[in-house]
């Protein structure tokens, strides 16, 4: 009998190439692990941030240079990231209107697969129209969605609950909404993590039932 599908609020930003890494492998994690993922906005450089220093912008790329061998060695895919400094917002306004049409996941991992294996920039309104209609949802919709209120409310809802639960740093990973995980663990350590939830409940179920 197939388990019951696992909840998962994963705290991710586009250009972290941390965050990319873990989106593949709970993407690989799924093929055989039902799971309920919530994609919750964060943003490392939120609007208004200041122009990235040339330090920060080495460490970038430092960051990108080691994420293509580990890509390469896990995956067997080449990357090619997009521009380094921009902002996600919108790209993150548009996955909440995703998520609420049932496309969260296809969404999310289209926006990533364009800007890291298709060297896009994922801040433009026109291409988050054409990956709207990619995962089945109409472009004209999302663009509507973009210009109201109500997706901006969600990114930030989901802000202020990683600041309430201290998270700083992505990707974070909060299984079954009791369980924090921080960083791209290795698959093995997310399957032991799984594995410990599901014998809880069931330890759990079999004393209700005594």
């Amino acid at each position: 009998m197939q388990s019951m599908p696992l909840r998962l609020d994963s705290w991710t930003d586009y250009t972290c190439p941390f965050c990319f890494l873990a989106t593949c492998r709970l993407g690989k994690l799924q093929e055989h692990e039902p799971m309920m993922i919530h994609w919750r906005a964060f943003m490392l450089r939120p609007p208004g941030s200041p122009p990235q220093s040339t330090q920060i912008r080495a460490m970038v790329e430092q960051e990108h240079a080691y994420m293509k061998k580990q890509i390469q060695a896990e995956f067997g895919f080449d990357l090619h990231p997009g521009p380094i400094g921009i902002s996600t917002y919108a790209a993150h306004l548009a996955t909440k209107y995703a998520e609420a049409q049932g496309k969260g996941d296809a969404f999310h991992t289209t926006v990533m697969n364009a800007y890291w294996r298709e060297g896009q920039s994922v801040d433009g309104k026109e291409l988050l129209k054409h990956i709207a209609t990619q995962v089945g949802l109409k472009s004209k919709d999302l663009a509507t969605a973009l210009e109201t209120t109500t997706w901006a409310e969600a990114v930030q809802a989901d802000i202020a609950l990683a600041d309430k639960n201290a998270i700083t740093g992505v990707p974070a990973l909060v299984f079954s909404e009791k369980y924090l995980v921080l960083g791209a663990q290795p698959e093995q350590v997310l399957k032991r993590v799984i594995a410990a939830i599901r014998k809880e409940a069931q330890n759990g179920k079999e004393r209700e039932e005594i």
